[in-house]
């Protein structure tokens, strides 16, 4: 249970070291366009991710399945500018139907 307990209090400083530390980055360091650009991409980089990993990656191992056609049907739609909710139903809707 000690263990448990020193885990705790070494999340807690952690976590307040690195808050810290963002609040402690000078204006200059904050406004160069380096950056902003940087910061700008990160969400972006993240997000992919995400998508690449929920659409092929299943146990473990790499799988092409009904999700990709969904994320293609996906892709399509917002290329062409259809509004963001009825992508997902369609993309939704497509994956489901390849299921079938």
């Amino acid at each position: 249970m000690t263990a448990l307990w020193a885990g705790i209090v070494v999340m807690i400083v952690g976590c307040f070291a690195l808050k810290y530390a963002g609040l402690s980055v000078p204006e200059r360091v904050l406004n160069h366009p380096a950056t902003v650009r940087a910061a700008d991409l990160i969400p972006v980089a993240l997000l992919g991710a995400l998508i690449a990993v929920q659409v092929f990656a299943d146990d473990g191992s790499l799988t092409i399945d009904a999700r990709l056609l969904g994320l293609v049907v996906a892709a399509v739609l917002l290329s062409l500018r259809v509004p963001f909710l009825p992508v997902v139903v369609a993309a939704a809707l497509v994956a489901a139907l390849v299921r079938l």
